[in-house]
């Protein structure tokens, strides 16, 4: 498990993911974020907190592209399932507008007040709203793109693994052609030990299997990309491994981020001319 024998599961998956225990500078990073966000919003063409079901956390924010019938590029933010808004990650938008596509991010609920079951749900009704909704909103319905970071990438695999017929009668098995998983959560048994999180998550270890993407296939091989930041924890390393090898039918690439931790691959994500943004550019035009 690790080469410190003497360290218990609790302590050594505890490091192992608490990623901003780790970044000495992660509260200007989200500063940061949250200026150049309120910015994006302020000077770009959006419509903000659109409901997609129900509850106050179940609201998504649309940027238009400036054509008709483009691509959409769905953006699901992390922070453990339980902190973090998709109004902190209006920062990754312009560069996908100016690519020439459509962008939604997407809220929900948030840990404790909804369990990682009821999160994923609540994606899927995210995504079925957005499917169902593609003339409304001008793009495309058959060039859907799902992208993640760290706890939006474990919910954007789960797009990726969804049996969309079973979830709605009218949604095609292809809701999904293509994702980005970015720093993801794909095997969630270590986050049974990580108490640091689990607190609020109160998984069990009958939660884990199905809520675990490395435990299931794709539902149909979408292309996807993958990215793990260099300066990123072991754990985060083998998550990101383990999908690309499991669903190496879709597997498409993984780019090396040698220079970034588990929040800069976000700016990489967000940078035209980066490696990361570029290849997910080329991703979502290809579909």
């Amino acid at each position: 498990m690790t080469a410190d024998n003497s360290a218990s599961p609790a302590d050594y998956y505890s490091r192992q993911y608490n990623a901003r225990a780790s970044i000495p500078d992660h509260p200007h990073i989200f500063t940061r974020w949250q200026k150049e966000s309120a910015h994006v919003r302020r000077t770009n063409a959006g419509l903000f907190d659109l409901a997609y079901g129900e509850s106050s956390g179940e609201r998504l924010d649309f940027f238009p592209a400036n054509r008709g019938g483009a691509p959409l590029l769905v953006f699901i933010h992390g922070g453990w399932w339980r902190s973090l808004d998709k109004s902190d990650f209006s920062f990754i938008v312009p560069g996908y507008r100016a690519a020439g596509f459509n962008v939604a991010l997407t809220n929900y609920t948030l840990a404790p007040n909804a369990s990682i079951e009821e999160i994923t749900r609540q994606q899927l009704r995210a995504l079925a709203w957005l499917y169902r909704n593609a003339e409304q909103y001008d793009f495309d319905p058959q060039r859907i793109a799902v992208s993640g970071h760290s706890a939006g990438g474990h919910l954007a695999a789960m797009m990726m693994a969804a049996r969309w017929p079973a979830f709605a009668s009218d949604l095609p098995p292809d809701l999904v052609k293509a994702g980005i998983l970015m720093s993801g959560l794909y095997d969630l048994a270590p986050v049974l030990h990580a108490d640091f999180v689990n607190v609020d998550l109160k998984l069990r270890t009958e939660h884990i299997g199905p809520l675990s993407p490395a435990s299931m296939p794709q539902s149909h091989p979408a292309r996807f990309l993958t990215a793990v930041g260099g300066l990123e924890s072991d754990e985060f390393k083998r998550q990101n491994a383990l999908i690309a090898d499991l669903w190496k039918a879709g597997h498409v690439g993984d780019i090396a981020l040698p220079d970034k931790n588990h929040l800069t691959i976000c700016d990489a994500f967000a940078a035209p001319g980066h490696p990361l943004f570029e290849a997910s550019v080329k991703l979502v035009s290809d579909m």
